[in-house]
């Protein structure tokens, strides 16, 4: 190991005053991008990346090409016009990304020059079906550095016994080679080898060696990945204590380790005699490029392989995510060769574990090369439809380019709206949105809230563990899921089961997010706890409901399996170090999933908290988030604003709603239906507080354009080979001049591309609105006297006594004085149920919205009733109107009505049980926990000066429901 000189140290403080990607170069490392999109070249992003960051060099491969060309329209003119000369979709791959190549070498060739050929490269990758013909590598290897016809360009080679002869070769003619996939450090001195054979060829022909350029690609995250799942598999069924904590000494550190090793086999090469030879004649290092250094365990520092392999002579290739992690808290310092001594420990200690080093890196050779061979047909299947497509319709379909599955006609607003995109892109704000600068909303701590942004990429690399629960699921023959969670635990699995249904040979998945007793009896009746796998899902761990769900039905099986054989039933998803991790490890639960800390529970549907669900009940998970990458390339960083179908689509209702068009209805065909209710917690809970925000509406069928107000967007999502039939009504709205936004879903598994969308849609839209788009402060504050009322219960038995201020017929009236007086005024001499209701309702103006509150159980009737008496207020009123099922919209549009516009009219409904079940361990019951929940609920609605009715019920909800719309057709006339 070279001791770190006086002059390195220097180097090392100098560089902790600067931007860390700088502080690389003066530690000898160059910062590469892997990543190549045609706008990054046009849009001048990446000659930012060049002059601020000290940029040197780009890698591509297919799986990237494939997202760039069908996730924008930046192809367009290049994909219609070799259409139309009949190539093939192979060809037209290879024109697109040769034109790409050449462009990025072109704009990096200075940095070639200056540094005498050392860096400034772009690679391109020849054929991954080819990974295993030596021949055939060299003559496409040949094709394409004839086509690309650059000096700064690379063709990359993948590092198997058959790719190194034919490095030797492509370097003995002169073209210069990127030795791609390679893991194992014997494969690294075998193209090592193959490089010093290639110069020394060239030497015996008289050949000038200077001019020659190679790097060794050694991938290290997945390396970690694997071992780490290895090390969680053995110690399942470990017992020796000596064992486990060698196991657990392991986790997450071999694949540092394993890099350390290569680079002191690297240093013993160049210190070599048979090197010095060719170094004296003008050759250069093959340097050692860390590839795969994306974080992928969220548990680790997000930029452990960069900070962990810095050191001379290497090349890091990031992905924009990475890089803009390192730039903004990157620690800077020469690590690639201290502490060797540990990594060659760490080494000897997996072999101790019984963990063959060989078969994982075979593995995974194996594996990546099936990868990149898949991405490689799926990019030229994509780019032959997509060229299809536009030559023959102009237009793309929405599954394969994501910014042509959006229409607008805003008639009138469309200035404003044109005015926010343009200052979008004028102050790059896209890209200042990607790298998690909270200036663009309130300033407070909203950069700590947005993992959201690189879920996707992150959720595809923890497959293997999702994949293992799908086989775990099916081979152990459960016939339920029951998922157990609130608010964003819930709501997109729910959305997932309504949309998917059941899959053949999985269980049927059941969704419990209600503390009413008769919802949680029902869905008992509904499952065989013998046979069901049961997901408790909660991001903090302290969630009330959650938590007593798991109590409940833990005892439930507990009675069906028998003590101590519960847990084997049972899975958690919930943050590190959470309480609810605590009582899985302790209840020895079969799997704990971990939620990503900077993820916020409305953000999560893409994390573990969507995907864990969604691979018990038997979804391709990996095609799922395939197909949302393409919405996450078409939002990224580098995609302008007024190209960017979430910016678009944030931009519309950030300046709408800030206009006074604050009510987003939602419309979808009938498939994906639930896809509202996700949506109505992700825009009420991110934009409704300080008085401002958006008020979604979900459910509300479409009318006459005489019925709405000046406050409405309309926003329609459309399943293809889905009924059309509210299209007409659609049409008439927009006739009318009633902004509507059309979005186009081209297959059920594009649903994860429009939770991407939306996400970003409502970011964007709560920086224009001027908010914090990722706190819920009022929602916290219905969960504290929540919990003053459960607490007092504990003490006392009883709850709060209550006194309603008007009784009749077994309907009680409640409300908070201010209310309830004011009720009483405007109800002047009909101060009976229907003239408190009817002045209830003379309150709702032009603007206002009204919204049913139903602590009552979610079913059928219950909702059919309560939709008749919305439409009832919608078509007499002519405003928005809400409903939502207790307790659940708490943890949904709560906080919108607490903390947003001071617009809505609110009748609660609560009702008493008919049944109550109790909560094991607790004095308290599920129906001690609604009520609590009800009178937390219009407590704080009060204390924000709402306008909130609350009508209590008799335990026959039916028959109440039925005399409340009578009374509500009553009071409207």
């Amino acid at each position: 190991m070279n001791p770190i000189t006086t002059e390195e140290k220097k180097s090392q403080a100098k560089a902790a005053g600067k931007n860390p990607l700088l502080g690389l170069q003066e530690l000898g490392q160059s910062i590469w991008l892997d990543y190549i999109r045609r706008d990054l070249i046009t849009g001048g992003g990446l000659k930012a990346l060049i002059d601020n960051d000290g940029l040197r060099g780009i890698t591509s491969n297919p799986s990237i090409f494939e997202k760039a060309i069908t996730s924008s329209k930046d192809y367009d003119d290049l994909l219609q016009q070799l259409r139309a000369q009949n190539m093939s979709a192979g060809d037209i791959y290879e024109h697109i990304a040769i034109r790409d190549i050449q462009d990025a070498a072109d704009m990096l060739r200075p940095v070639y020059d200056a540094t005498h050929r050392r860096d400034g490269y772009v690679s391109l990758e020849v054929s991954p079906t080819l990974a295993r013909k030596t021949q055939e590598t060299i003559e496409e290897a040949r094709r394409l550095w004839k086509a690309v016809g650059r000096e700064n360009v690379m063709i990359k080679v993948p590092g198997t016994d058959e790719g190194a002869p034919a490095v030797r070769q492509l370097i003995s003619e002169g073209i210069n080679i990127n030795i791609t996939l390679l893991f194992a450090q014997q494969a690294y001195e075998k193209v090592a080898e193959a490089y010093i054979a290639g110069l020394e060829d060239r030497v015996k022909k008289n050949q000038d060696i200077s001019k020659m350029a190679s790097v060794a690609s050694f991938f290290v995250s997945r390396i970690d990945t694997l071992v780490d799942t290895t090390i969680q598999n053995k110690l399942k069924t470990e017992t020796d204590a000596g064992k486990k904590e060698l196991l657990a000494s392991l986790l997450g550190k071999v694949a540092i380790a394993n890099a350390k090793q290569a680079y002191r086999t690297y240093e013993k090469l160049i210190a070599s005699p048979r090197w010095k030879a060719l170094a004296a004649k003008g050759a250069q290092t093959q340097r050692l490029l860390w590839a795969s250094t994306s974080t992928k365990n969220p548990n680790y520092r997000d930029v452990i392989y960069v900070e962990d392999l810095i050191g001379p002579d290497t090349v890091n290739t990031i992905p924009p995510a990475t890089m803009d992690a390192f730039r903004e808290h990157g620690k800077v310092a020469r690590t690639i060769d201290q502490n060797v001594a540990a990594a060659d420990k760490t080494m000897t200690d997996l072999d101790k574990a019984g963990i063959s080093m060989q078969q994982i890196t075979t593995q995974l050779l194996d594996e990546a090369i099936k990868l990149f061979d898949e991405a490689f047909n799926k990019l030229i299947g994509a780019v032959g439809a997509v060229a299809t497509k536009k030559a023959d319709a102009g237009q793309a379909p929405a599954s394969t380019s994501a910014t042509q599955g959006m229409t607008v006609a805003l008639g009138a607003s469309q200035p404003s709206v044109d005015a926010a995109l343009q200052d979008w892109v004028k102050n790059d704000k896209v890209n200042r949105l990607w790298k998690r600068d909270k200036s663009l909303w309130a300033n407070d701590d909203e950069d700590k809230w947005l993992g959201w942004l690189d879920i996707v990429a992150d959720s595809a690399k923890d497959l293997p563990k999702l994949n293992e629960l799908a086989e775990f699921v099916k081979k152990t023959g459960f016939t339920h899921v029951l998922l157990l969670g609130m608010g964003g635990s819930s709501l997109c699995p729910e959305v997932l089961e309504l949309t998917f249904g059941k899959q053949n040979g999985f269980p049927q998945l059941h969704i419990l997010d209600s503390t009413d007793p008769a919802q949680v009896k029902s869905v008992e009746k509904q499952i065989d706890p013998a046979k069901t796998l049961f997901i408790v899902a909660s991001k903090s761990g302290s969630t009330l409901e959650p938590n007593i769900f798991k109590q409940y039905f833990f005892d439930v099986a507990e009675k069906a399996l028998g003590k101590g054989n519960a847990g084997k039933h049972f899975v958690a998803v919930t943050d590190p170090g959470s309480k609810m991790e605590q009582v899985a490890q302790a209840d020895k639960f079969q799997f704990i999933f971990h939620g990503v800390p900077s993820i916020g529970g409305r953000y999560s549907a893409l994390s573990n908290f969507g995907l864990v669900p969604a691979s018990a009940m038997g979804l391709d998970v990996h095609k799922f988030l395939d197909r949302t990458s393409v919405m996450v390339e078409a939002c990224a960083a580098t995609v302008k604003a007024d190209k960017n179908p979430g910016a678009i689509l944030g931009a519309i209702l950030g300046t709408l709603g800030s206009q006074g068009r604050n009510k987003v209805t939602i419309v979808t065909t009938p498939k994906i239906f639930d896809v509202g209710a996700w949506l109505e917690q992700l825009i009420a809970e991110s934009t409704g507080k300080l008085g401002k925000g958006l008020i979604p509406v979900d459910r509300e069928k479409l009318a006459a354009p005489e019925a709405y107000g000046n406050d409405r967007v309309f926003v329609y999502l459309r399943l293809a080979g889905d009924d059309n039939s509210q299209q007409a009504r659609l049409d008439a709205l927009q006739k009318a001049g009633k902004p509507v936004v059309t979005i186009d879903v081209a297959d059920i598994y594009d649903i994860g591309q429009e939770f991407f969308r939306w996400e970003i849609a409502t970011a964007v839209a709560g920086s224009i609105l001027g908010i914090n788009a990722f706190n819920q402060p009022d929602v916290e504050a219905s969960k504290i006297v929540t919990k003053q009322i459960t607490s007092e219960f504990e003490k006392s038995g009883k709850l709060p006594a209550e006194t309603p201020f008007f009784e009749a017929d077994g309907i009680k009236l409640f409300a908070d004085d201010r209310n309830a007086q004011n009720l009483t005024k405007l109800a002047g001499n009909k101060k009976d149920f229907v003239g408190i209701l009817r002045a209830h309702l003379a309150q709702l103006g032009a603007g206002d919205y009204f919204a049913l509150l139903a602590y009552v159980e979610m079913n059928a009737n219950h909702e059919n009733a309560l939709q008749t008496g919305r439409h009832a207020v919608r078509d007499k009123k002519h405003v928005a109107t809400c409903l939502g099922f207790g307790p659940r919209f708490l943890h949904s549009t709560g906080q919108a009505y607490k903390g947003g516009p001071n617009t809505g009219v609110f009748l609660q409904i609560t009702c008493e049980d008919g049944v109550d079940v109790p909560v094991p361990g607790q004095k308290y019951t599920f129906g001690v926990v609604k009520a609590a929940q009800a009178r937390g609920d219009f407590q704080v609605l009060a204390d924000r000066g709402r306008r909130a009715l609350r009508v209590h019920l008799p335990k026959d909800v039916n028959a109440g429901l039925q005399k409340l719309n009578r009374a509500i057709q009553e009071a409207l006339g």
